[in-house]
């Protein structure tokens, strides 16, 4: 009998322990919820809504950038940089072209090998793009042109060589 009762006692305590997670965790954990009812990467903090909207925003995307340098817009949006954001090698835009007035453009040699650095788990075609799969252009950084950098020879802008 006196078993019995040890047994009935903790079970009681689970039940009233796993009972208790939920409001516990209610009261901890904030409250999330996901935008439109999309639960796919769009969870947010509800209580930090305002919060977020007061946040300058720091990346303008390309179409910010192709009312005032259309030529350089056009040319990236027809070779297979197409899908790389100006913002990716020029910085963020802020309030450009306010502050700053102009924008520090990376031309180091690792901003391209992010890409293009012939890693094995790296596919060997693109697909990203409209016009169909692409051969990834993939470089070993010891063997092609060590020290220079890729702009000296290549233009981003088309994707091309100068």
């Amino acid at each position: 009998m006196l078993k019995i009762v040890k047994i009935l006692t903790i079970v009681i305590g689970v039940y009233c322990i796993a009972g208790l997670v939920p409001v516990a965790r209610s009261i901890v954990v904030p409250s999330f919820k996901a935008v439109k009812g999309d639960y796919t990467y769009q969870w947010h903090r509800v209580a930090n809504e305002a919060e977020q909207k007061s946040l300058k925003v720091k990346y303008q995307g390309s179409d910010y950038c192709k009312d005032c340098h259309p030529d350089n817009y056009q040319k990236v949006k027809a070779s297979k940089h197409a899908m790389v954001q100006c913002e990716n090698c020029h910085g963020p835009a802020v309030e450009h072209p306010e502050s700053p007035q102009k924008l520090v453009i990376d031309q180091r040699r690792e901003l391209c090998l992010r890409c293009h650095s012939n890693l094995p788990y790296r596919p060997k075609q693109y697909a990203g793009l409209s016009t169909g799969p692409i051969p990834m252009k993939m470089q070993d950084p010891e063997q092609h042109n060590p020290g220079i950098e890729c702009t000296a020879c290549h233009d981003v802008h088309s994707a091309g060589f100068k």
